[in-house]
């Protein structure tokens, strides 16, 4: 493959880019829209004049090779640079794969106790807690939209959007059944029960992604409930839109405004129907799609936690791992993450034509 040849293109796009910028009158939305473009286009770049630098390196090195005063210098440079050069090529296609333009996106996450009754909703509580810490660790902002407690601390659902630089990109591969296997709290015999959580991720919509017609919205409120059924507000301020051509509805009670209640079920809406598109778009392009990889199939059993053994499976890459505890207390979820990274992109190199 002709590395330069790939990458040169993109350098003199990106010159353009600047050179446009450099020139003024420009809007803000284009100014905006340029100075995105050259952020993405910068590691690229990058890595473009690395690898032009180390391939003249390597040949001047060989053409020294033979001076009795330089042969050893330059031996020991061609040694650095063929080890060097491959590595950049494989940073290069890595470069290169097509991108999910979500990936840059915030994203919603909406977690799910599943079968397994009180246990079930003290496992999502567990999966919010570390998703909670993994995201201050990388420095992300999380907002609740909704969230419904058990009667024993757990969480039958949480919903909540989390903000920062490529969210989607990273917890895209949350999306599925999450199964956990422990002794419950409230299990006298030491019996090692099974139940489960869901996860969603979905990409923010954002007011370009999604326009919504007045005439093709129902608005209803009501009056917010606690759990047992108890009313916990005076007035009507929960509040549920359905998008009528699609029937998604989204009912929003956590805030006591029904305004804020009314802005959040708007967003939260939006993020469903930009996420049925996907959907769609994914499916007809399921058949170029081999592996199970960030498929988003909220039905798939993507992972086991093992309490007893102190063991995360990750069933979509045989990957297991012996820091349990690690992994839900946030720190340990880079690695799982990272090697889903990985695998899915060795899939897409194992198919990429350039």
């Amino acid at each position: 493959m002709d590395f330069i040849g790939a990458l040169k293109p993109i350098a003199a796009r990106q010159k353009e880019v600047s050179d446009k910028m450099s020139a003024g009158g420009l809007s803000g939305e284009e100014f905006v829209k340029l100075s995105k473009e050259y952020a993405d286009l910068q590691p690229v770049v990058e890595l473009y004049e690395e690898y032009k630098k180390s391939v003249e390196g390597l040949a001047d090195a060989k053409a020294m090779l033979d001076d009795p005063d330089m042969g050893e210098m330059a031996q020991a440079e061609i040694d650095e640079l063929s080890v060097k050069i491959p590595a950049l090529e494989e940073k290069i296609k890595i470069s290169l794969l097509p991108k999910d333009s979500a990936d840059v996106k915030n994203a919603v996450m909406e977690i799910r106790a599943g079968t397994g009754g009180d246990e079930a909703a003290l496992f999502a509580a567990d999966l919010f807690t570390m998703y909670k810490n993994y995201a201050a660790i990388q420095g992300w902002r999380i907002e609740i939209m909704e969230m419904s407690e058990s009667d024993l601390g757990g969480y039958k659902e949480v919903i909540m959007t989390v903000t920062g630089q490529n969210v989607f990109a990273r917890l895209k591969y949350e999306s599925g059944g999450h199964r956990v296997q422990r002794v419950p709290k409230t299990e006298t015999q030491g019996r090692i029960h099974t139940s489960a959580a869901t996860v969603a991720v979905l990409p923010e919509a954002e007011d370009v992604d999604v326009v919504l017609k007045d005439e093709e919205l129902r608005i209803d409120v009501f009056r917010s409930g606690g759990p047992g059924g108890q009313s916990v507000n005076t007035t009507d301020s929960a509040v549920r839109v359905t998008h009528l051509p699609t029937g998604l509805f989204v009912a929003i009670q956590d805030e006591k405004s029904q305004h804020k209640n009314k802005a959040k079920a708007m967003k939260l809406l939006k993020t469903k129907l930009y996420d049925m598109e996907r959907q769609k778009l994914d499916a007809a392009r399921a058949a170029d799609r081999k592996g199970q990889i960030g498929s988003g199939d909220r039905s798939e059993r993507i992972r086991t936690y093992n309490f007893p053994q102190s063991r995360l499976t990750d069933h979509r890459i045989n990957l297991t791992l012996y820091n349990l505890d690690e992994i839900l207390r946030g720190y340990g979820l880079s690695e799982v993450i990272d090697a889903l990274i990985t695998q899915a992109q060795a899939e897409q190199l194992a198919n990429l034509e350039i």
